[in-house]
């Protein structure tokens, strides 16, 4: 795979300085474009051997474009604040808006090289992060990002020549890292699994180009071309690429609904019951949140339901017995300007906890396969590929440490009802109330459809939803606070297994 970046591939220096203005303004043209589009954002992503010129090429792209509009990140070693977070937390935060061109040096790929290099993983778990790096660039393409992926490659013989070049000039050793020479000791090993990752994650709608890095002229200008020709192709494109979904239905309306008719609506709890029940639920919470075994973990609790549910009280309950400074609540309205210049489940992953934290959704990424499909706000074919994209999503929270824990508060038509009306002649609680809440009521059969299939296709086994029977909401506050202890005490007993 990497022969014809071997041949010694060379540009002359007055060649390359006759076609450097014209590529420079036609790139100038394309990001300037870019900009005033803001239809898609583009990350580039730079791997390959040390020494075939990543940081060079980069930082002339910088030159010849506008660097306001780019932004480089460097994913060297973790910092506390990202081993704290699961492993992808650290690229979703840097991802670039629409408009504008990020540009990930150390990326993904180079951490799982490493991580298999230095033995921390073996091949089965180096084609697990493979798989998971597919999946997210997929799901990244779907949502508009335009990816190049660059493996700047020497051959063994030519990094050689380099380093000795480098080590015996005493004004250029300085240039000379630990990496390059740990990399000249394992070159075989770390061409073989690279070639085996690029073989693996060449897609159509995220190619890997591999690029000579010996001739810095024929590196520069190839990485410009191929950057401006991808760049016009998207630009001219007259909307985003969509798969087609799938033609048959996801279950029958009969089916569908079942899920939500086997509950059993008329449990309750008695006052005293309660007071009782909540207390000690409560208290265990508290001890389970302040044990050390916490500190390997992070607690992340989605709340949905049906309108008048009762989320907000049952929120107040799981908090009422913890420090503030444990927890977290975020409540999810519409997406700013600011996340809807990003994919969707950017503006989640922002506010994934720590270990040793808890954070709440009140509302959540669900919104895409409920409100968003309903409502007609994103395309069939969003809203479809949204159920694998979320597994993947919690499967990679649940492996990075984090107890993800999921609610569906269900209430009857005629609860829902009489609870709109009760918040309607109360004073304090008229603002609980909406047109919105109204109309939503008249989609009713609609809604129970989109949470159906909700729960059929993403209750996993790593993160299954919980249906709360919510007619009675004493009886919904306890079984929530008593679901939360069991999931921790369950993952206590498990321990956890962050991925590398």
């Amino acid at each position: 795979m990497f022969e014809s970046a071997e041949i010694g591939h060379t540009i002359d220096d007055d060649t390359y300085d006759a076609q450097v203005p014209a590529l420079r303004e036609a790139l100038l043209e394309a990001q300037f474009e870019l900009k005033e589009q803001a239809r898609f954002p583009v990350l580039v992503l730079i791997s390959g051997i040390e020494g075939a010129g990543k940081g060079e090429t980069v930082k002339l792209l910088s030159e010849w474009m506008d660097p306001r509009l780019i932004e480089v990140s460097t994913f060297d070693q973790p910092t506390d604040e990202e081993l704290a977070h699961p492993p992808a937390w650290r690229y979703w935060r840097q991802l670039p808006p629409k408009g504008r061109i990020g540009i990930f040096f150390g990326t993904w790929y180079s951490q799982m090289l490493q991580a298999r290099l230095g033995g921390r993983i073996d091949n089965a778990r180096l084609d697990q992060a493979i798989g998971v790096a597919g999946r997210l660039e997929r799901m990244l393409s779907d949502e508009g990002a335009l990816i190049f992926k660059f493996w700047f490659h020497l051959s063994k013989k030519r990094m050689k020549e380099r380093l000795k070049t480098l080590n015996d000039d005493p004004l250029h050793s300085w240039r000379l890292s630990e990496l390059d020479w740990q990399q000249s000791k394992t070159y075989d090993k770390f061409v073989r699994h690279g070639e085996h990752m690029l073989r693996r994650t060449n897609r159509d709608f995220a190619p890997w180009y591999v690029i000579e890095g010996t001739d810095a002229n024929y590196r520069s200008l190839s990485v410009g071309r191929i950057l401006l020709e991808g760049l016009q192709a998207a630009l001219k494109r007259e909307g985003p690429m969509r798969s087609s979904p799938h033609a048959a239905p996801l279950v029958s309306s009969v089916d569908n609904r079942a899920l939500l008719d086997a509950l059993d609506m008329t449990q309750a709890l008695d006052k005293a019951v309660y007071k009782e029940q909540l207390l000690a639920e409560q208290a265990r919470l508290a001890g389970l949140l302040r044990d050390k075994r916490m500190r390997r973990h992070a607690l992340l609790v989605v709340f949905e339901g049906n309108d008048a549910a009762g989320k907000g009280g049952a929120i107040r309950r799981v908090t009422g017995a913890l420090d503030p400074r444990q927890y977290r609540i975020v409540p999810v309205a519409s997406p700013t300007d600011e996340e809807r210049a990003q994919p969707y489940l950017w503006r989640f992953w922002r506010h994934i906890p720590a270990r040793g934290k808890l954070t709440i959704f009140d509302r959540s990424w669900y919104g895409r396969v409920l409100v968003e499909r309903v409502e007609g706000l994103c395309s069939e074919a969003d809203w479809l590929r949204a159920y694998g994209e979320i597994n993947d999503f919690e499967e990679e929270l649940a492996g990075g440490g984090v107890v993800v824990v999921k609610f569906w508060l269900a209430i009857d038509q005629q609860t829902q009802l009489a609870r709109f009306k009760e918040r309607e002649l109360t004073p304090f609680k008229r603002f609980k109330i909406t047109e919105e809440d109204w109309r939503n009521r008249d989609k009713w059969d609609a809604y129970c459809d989109a949470v159906g299939d909700m729960v059929d296709r993403t209750s996993t086994e790593i993160a299954p939803w919980t249906l709360v029977e919510a007619n009675d909401k004493y009886f919904a506050r306890v079984k929530i606070l008593r679901t939360l202890n069991e999931a921790l005490e369950k993952a206590f007993r498990a321990g956890v297994a962050s991925f590398p």
